[in-house]
């Protein structure tokens, strides 16, 4: 274990700091921060926690893991912060951080400098992920957790080799807090956490029961730590919902919105029942992050014959876990109902373009292992000085022709927002003439940015997420709520058809795109006052 800070960790620190800043200055800058409406929904989410008509941690819902909105509380309480994305943004950009440190730690265990500072600056100056970690998506946390989670146990596997029973242990421990902050930001790292776990368990039962013995109790808290992240999310599931896997079989799940669609009319996305296919579009997809020319080619070449050179190597094996979302991904697109579309290929379009991400560390360090490899063919200082000009140079050339045609996923986030942001923004407008004690009706799944670009207090919204109030509300609109809003045919739109009794239309909103929305203004007296 490390006792002293390592002068390059603390260096590569500053210098992704000053990145990660200048990236969210740049893009707070250009109003970019929440184009994705996932990242609006998941700052909601932790916004409703402490805002709402039934505050309280029920209010995490389901399908999403609870971490990300979790670490936003603390910021989502402050009205500037909530509106503008910044609560969303603060940890992104300190997993960022993080991450970026852990990649360099993975390769400098392995490998010497010049190859740890190339892997973590490939990490580091992703055009697409210096985007995510400017907004509230969840990408740079989960990959900060599964690159730390792999760092350590390469420290685990290391310290036992050595008989450091003691920085073993500790390792082992950190792995596993890594490991649950993993599996409780995304389904990936239920997957990673069963395959290090068994790594884990493998190394353990290899070396001498002397060193086993001097583990102490980490290893117990290691199972718990892997243990009651799934444990706690289907049991909150089965006590909220009565269904433990609300999140995988639930009408919001990703299976059951696939299913919707087809149902709908519909035609199967790309890779649907098709392993082949969904490996296809994924790896275009992971290239698609890298770069937009030849050499993000280049760089995934070097990544894969490093790491098929790798499992030659014993120490560099536990660094091929790092292509575990290869198959995650491949699977869930071809089973899971998660539809990959990339603008190269049909439909020619947009969508969750941002999971080819997901390979970015595995692509960094095995570079970087790759440029170590090289470098052992011949020390002679001018030969190294030649590998490491090269591979930085192909490196930039990949990131060059991102900046040039703007990364993708900030593409992605560009297209699909156009509709849903210029309609919350007309809504926000017309909701902003109310008085600040008015109380709204709404159902808030898919625009709920418009109470937040409005700046409405969610405890003064009837929404879906407040069950018994909302339930009575659609029974009787007027009678709930001083102003009722209906967008398209939503359950709001049903329960005014049903129920119009004292409700005056005030307005009907058309936008591109969308739905009309429809304001009504109730004369009924209040009951939720």
């Amino acid at each position: 274990m490390r006792n002293n800070p390592n002068p390059d960790e603390t260096k590569l620190t500053i210098f992704t700091t000053i990145m990660a800043l200048v990236a969210f200055a740049w893009f707070f800058r250009h109003n970019e921060i929440l184009l994705y409406g996932d990242a609006v929904a998941h700052i909601n989410i932790a916004r409703r926690v402490i805002d709402s008509l039934t505050p309280g941690p029920l209010q995490l819902g389901t399908v999403w893991l609870p971490l990300p909105h979790v670490l936003m509380l603390p910021f989502v309480a402050s009205d500037v912060a909530w509106q503008t994305g910044l609560a969303g943004s603060i940890w992104s950009m300190l997993a960022f951080l993080s991450g970026t440190v852990g990649v360099y730690r993975i390769v400098s265990q392995l490998a010497s400098r010049p190859a740890a500072w190339l892997a973590a600056l490939i990490y580091a100056c992703n055009p697409n992920l210096l985007y995510l970690q400017s907004t509230a998506m969840t990408e740079s946390i989960y990959l900060a957790a599964m690159v730390w989670a792999i760092a350590y146990l390469i420290e685990y596997q290391q310290a036992l080799g050595e008989k450091r029973g003691l920085t073993a242990g500790s390792a082992l421990t950190k792995c596993g807090i890594a490991l649950a902050a993993a599996m409780y930001t995304r389904y990936d790292g239920w997957v990673l956490a069963v395959v290090v776990a068994l790594c884990a368990l493998f190394h353990f039962v290899r070396t001498s029961s002397e060193v086993r013995g001097t583990l102490g109790r980490n290893p117990i808290i290691f199972a718990l730590l892997v243990i009651v992240p799934p444990l706690s999310w289907l049991g909150y599931n089965w006590q909220v919902f009565q269904n433990a896997l609300e999140f995988a079989n639930g009408p919001y799940s990703a299976r059951a919105i696939a299913a919707r669609t087809m149902a709908a009319g519909g035609s199967p996305h790309p890779g649907y029942h098709s392993l082949w296919v969904s490996w296809v579009y994924f790896i275009k997809c992971a290239k698609l992050n890298v770069g937009d020319n030849k050499w993000q080619n280049v760089l995934l070449h070097i990544a894969v014959l490093a790491s098929l050179l790798g499992a030659l190597r014993k120490q560099w094996r536990i660094a091929l876990l790092l292509w575990l979302p290869l198959p995650f991904y491949i699977f869930c697109i071809a089973y899971g109902g998660v539809p990959v579309f990339i603008p190269v290929w049909t439909p020619y379009s947009y969508y969750n373009v941002r999971y080819g991400l997901q390979l970015l560390p595995v692509i960094a360090v095995f570079t970087g292992l790759g440029l170590e490899l090289v470098l052992r063919v011949n020390y002679s200082r001018r030969f190294n000085q030649i590998a490491i000009a090269v591979f930085s140079l192909i490196a930039a050339l990949s990131y060059v022709s991102v900046w040039r045609a703007a990364p993708i996923c900030l593409r992605e986030a560009r297209v699909n927002a156009v509709t849903r942001i210029g309609f919350e923004t007309a809504l926000a407008n017309e909701l902003r003439f109310f008085p600040k004690d008015t109380t709204y009706l709404m159902y808030t799944a898919d625009h709920v940015g418009a109470l937040q670009r409005a700046g409405i207090p969610l405890k003064h919204v009837v929404t879906e997420n407040n069950w018994g109030y909302w339930q009575r509300a659609l029974q009787s609109p007027a009678a709930n709520a001083n102003v009722v809003i209906s967008i398209g045919d939503d359950p709001v739109s049903q329960a005014v058809a049903k129920h119009p009794d004292d409700l005056e239309e005030l307005e009907v909103l058309h936008t591109s795109g969308q739905p009309p929305a429809r304001i009504y203004r109730s004369h009924a007296k209040q009951k939720l006052q």
